[in-house]
């Protein structure tokens, strides 16, 4: 072998071996340019996390549309059809296609017709003449409890209203149809409508959908629909300028069990919305846990503080379970509009440690402190809860020995007596409008009852209407803390012989003739 042949063989080795790698580090640098958010995710280490609870990350400002998981052609027809069945008036909520919805269906006419979803504050209503004469067109209202089809939201965005769909998607009218929910926004000017045009079962793709056809009130968003889609609220405020919104406090507990040991409470973040709310106790249900009390409004600011809950008294013969009692649920999940909540557990002291207090345990009372972190001084809820072994849970508790069949219509004189107590505006709101709240009215319902001579009789007589009893009539003072209006319910079933029917009352009053249709 010559000189000349062993020198050429190494050079020939390099520059096959050198070819591949330069090609595979210009691949490396293209997708580098072009695709860093790619790049990153694949390298991206678990150990690379910075979030922690007291200082989240924020979302990045713009997200590509989450990806829907495939579904076969026969679900996708049977989705719709169940969400298109006519439900004949009623507000039915299940579980479909890995999605929690709360809806109602119904066939309009040339003479139109009103969706509403109960408890909800959402209507959709189809005017007279939108739909043509000899036609009729099925319409669905639906509220989606899916966190993950609502907007992908900045730090500086907040969801402030539920995601509503009007189906089927694309359908258009001859007249404009108007949408109702509420939101939470301090400013409505600051509250914006977005609309992704895409059905149910598709990846959302939301976008402003600007002022005109679309108004924002003081607590609630009225859109003008030209078609059908999906539709929510978002919250930004302009530079320099700070957003807020208005949260509900809830309190949830299971009931105190005599010889229970632990108890556990939790306490939801919520937007000040009447969908949020019965999300919350629709999550409730299967743990057996029930509301404690009235919500209270919170003044939540999108200056990302995150939110603590202090524990600061607990009644003696109890002790808190858990290692700390200060708990911190991260901004976002709440400016987002997440329903976070946090929990409590408390247990009863041992015998040996509580001897002579046995009594004091049969009832447990907690105080709790709720502020954003560094506004403990200017913006701070108190949360008081109490239960005890004697209150029944399961059912509204029996007044009397008697068992009185729901009745019609109060007594006169019970329903006068309820009428004059009721009708003084409080300062708190524990009135006439706490007993319209209770009775699970909206707020646009509120309104119209406020605008009659006498609100107070207006509300009995619609409570006459659902056929409620006296028993639950008690109930619902007692939970509002109206102990002078349970005391006089009291005292007339004090005076009712047993076995006696209920008096009929009659004639007419103030407000004769009332009616609150599906239009409200």
């Amino acid at each position: 072998m010559s000189p000349q042949e062993s020198y050429v063989h190494p050079f020939h080795f390099l520059l096959l071996l050198g070819i591949p790698v330069a090609s595979a580090f210009l691949l490396l640098q293209c997708l580098r340019c072009h695709c860093p958010r790619w790049l990153a995710g694949a390298f991206r280490k678990p150990d690379d996390q910075e979030s922690t609870a007291s200082s989240p990350t924020p979302l990045p400002e713009y997200e590509l549309p989450r990806q829907c998981s495939p579904h076969t052609l026969p679900e996708v027809a049977a989705f719709y059809q169940e969400l298109h069945t006519p439900t004949r008036g009623q507000t039915i909520t299940r579980q479909l296609m890995h999605k929690l919805l709360v809806y109602s269906a119904r066939e309009v006419d040339h003479r139109g017709g009103c969706l509403m979803l109960h408890n909800t504050g959402i209507s959709l209503l189809i005017p007279p003449g939108a739909v043509a004469m000899g036609r009729q067109e099925r319409v669905s209202l639906v509220l989606v409890w899916d966190l993950t089809d609502a907007p992908s939201l900045s730090h500086r965005q907040g969801l402030v209203s539920p995601v509503v769909a009007c189906g089927p998607h694309g359908a258009s009218f001859l007249k404009p149809c108007t949408l109702t929910f509420k939101h939470c926004a301090q400013q409505p000017s600051q509250a914006c409508a977005y609309n992704s045009n895409t059905s149910l079962l598709d990846a959302k793709v939301w976008r402003p959908l600007g002022r005109p056809g679309a108004y924002t009130s003081r607590d609630e968003c009225r859109i003008l629909l030209s078609h059908f889609s999906l539709y929510t609220c978002v919250l930004e405020a302009p530079l320099g300028q700070t957003a807020r919104k208005w949260l509900q406090l809830a309190v949830f507990c299971s009931p105190l069990a005599p010889g229970q040991t632990h108890l556990q409470l939790r306490v939801y973040f919520l937007n000040n919305t009447p969908c949020a709310l019965q999300w919350a106790i629709t999550n409730e249900q299967p743990h057996g846990g029930r509301m404690r009390g009235p919500c209270q409004l919170f003044d939540f600011t999108g200056a990302r503080a995150d939110q603590c809950l202090k524990l600061k008294y607990i009644s003696e013969g109890w002790e808190n379970v858990d290692d700390s009692s200060s708990q911190l649920v991260p901004h976002l999940h709440i400016w987002h509009g997440k329903c976070p909540f946090r929990s409590f557990c408390f247990r009863r002291k041992a015998a040996n440690e509580n001897e002579g207090c046995s009594a004091l345990t049969n009832e447990i009372i907690v105080t709790m402190h709720t502020f954003q972190n560094g506004l403990e001084t200017k913006y701070m809820e108190i949360l008081r809860f109490q239960a005890s072994e004697e209150e029944p849970w399961t059912a509204p508790p029996p007044t009397t020995q008697q068992s009185l069949a729901p009745c019609n219509r109060l007594p006169p004189e019970l329903f006068e007596q309820l009428q004059m107590l009721l009708e003084p505006n409080s300062v708190t709101g524990n009135d006439w409008r706490r007993l319209a709240s209770h009775m699970g009215l909206c707020g646009m319902k509120i309104r119209f009852l406020s605008c009659q001579r006498s609100p107070a009789a207006a509300i009995l007589e619609l409570f006459e209407e659902q056929n409620g009893s006296l028993q639950e009539l008690h109930y619902l003072m007692t939970s509002m803390e109206r102990l002078d209006c349970a005391s006089a319910i009291q005292n007339y079933l004090n005076r009712t012989p047993r076995g006696s029917p209920a008096m009929i009352h009659g004639g007419a009053r103030e407000n004769y003739g009332l009616e609150l249709d599906e239009k409200l």
